[in-house]
């Protein structure tokens, strides 16, 4: 492979901001891996955001490039998995990160990957790292003028009421909010020079245990959970962000609720479960953790705690860590269930992936 941009390239990347900020192109915020796609004839290489290679996980996606995008390019965009055609799927894009062949050619044909392309930084023996984000954009939609699935290039705006209208409407497809790009920027590596913009819900849950820190014995993260409607508390994910200060206070401010024996606890199979993909468990590993230490402290469940959330992963648990807010004493955990989570509207992903300028 000989390019004018080669591999590794960090991606450049993006910073919260609270609301839409005028005068910028904008996009969706795909919820996906993402990659930078070089191609040099048969060659394709797909890199990820830390530089490792994703090349050998999505093999057919590797053939889909190589029949569709121009014979020497570097792209830049997100690898996503489509559910029935309509909405994003996550935990089917993280299964296909397996160390058995064999299992990564069985999950290409039962759940293709598809690329979304977002920005060219370079073109047949042109290096567009330093070309200004409007005419990137234009040489990416010229390039891959035509490209049809399971390639596309990401709709785009500079008129901010559509990228606000997107923003209210495309998480109901799966997608995680809008991300404004200033026009001029040019493509600068592993810098936060973009703006992302994701929703932000509050949520109830029932504490239920913690993990202690790397560092010692503080708090590195609360273990969060929701009642179903069969009255079982699942576990729903973890709030991790604390001062150290506060690690050290949550270990004394918890004590009393820490329990001994954890038989009696709703999440006490979890040692029986862990070898188990699925469980939705605070001990079950995965491919992602399958190196990190998961024991936990049980707690009896009955601190309730709110936090913030941007966005559930199908339904069932938070998909990024929450953001504790306060703790409320006001409730009781037995009112913490899925029903007060907000349901975003259903958005047909066709609608949004036809969609151009």
């Amino acid at each position: 492979m000989d390019l004018p941009v080669m591999p590794p390239v960090k991606p450049m990347l993006a910073k919260s901001v609270a609301r839409i900020p005028p005068d910028m192109h904008y996009e969706a915020k795909w919820d996906g891996f993402r990659a930078i796609v070089f191609r040099d004839g048969p060659e394709v290489e797909l890199g990820s955001r830390t530089g490792k290679p994703l090349t050998r996980y999505f093999p057919e996606l590797v053939e889909a490039l190589r029949e569709r995008v121009p014979e020497r390019c570097v792209l830049d965009g997100e690898i996503v998995i489509v559910r029935e055609g309509r909405h994003l799927d996550f935990d089917a894009l993280t299964e296909r990160i397996h160390p058995a062949a064999s299992r990564v050619r069985t999950l290409a044909e039962r759940t293709p990957a598809s690329f979304v392309a977002f920005d060219l930084l370079a073109l047949a023996d042109e290096s567009l790292l330093d070309v200004p984000l409007t005419e990137r954009r234009a040489r990416l939609v010229g390039a891959l003028a035509g490209v049809t699935a399971p390639v596309h290039v990401a709709p785009a705006t500079t008129d901010v009421e559509v990228a606000q209208r997107w923003f209210e409407q495309y998480e109901g497809a799966g997608l995680d909010g809008v991300i404004a790009k200033p026009l001029t920027v040019r493509y600068r590596q592993d810098e936060r020079a973009m703006y992302k913009i994701k929703h932000e819900r509050t949520a109830d849950v029932v504490v239920a245990g913690y993990r202690l820190h790397k560092s010692g014995p503080v708090v590195g993260s609360l273990l969060l959970g929701l009642y179903d409607t069969g009255g079982t508390l699942q576990h729903v994910g973890v709030s991790a962000a604390f001062p150290m200060r506060q690690r050290a206070q949550l270990v004394t401010e918890l004590e009393p609720l820490r329990m001994d024996d954890v038989a009696a606890h709703p999440w006490a199979a979890w040692a029986e479960e862990a070898a188990h993909e699925t469980a939705r468990l605070p001990g079950a590993p995965s491919r992602w953790s399958a190196k990190k230490d998961l024991s936990w402290v049980p707690l009896r469940p009955e601190r309730v705690a709110e936090v913030a959330y941007d966005h559930m992963e199908n339904g069932v648990r938070f998909r990024h860590t929450a953001r504790f807010r306060r703790w409320r004493p006001d409730r009781v955990p037995e009112s913490c269930t899925y029903a007060q989570l907000e349901e975003p509207v259903n958005f047909d992903l066709a609608d949004i992936l036809g969609a151009r300028e």
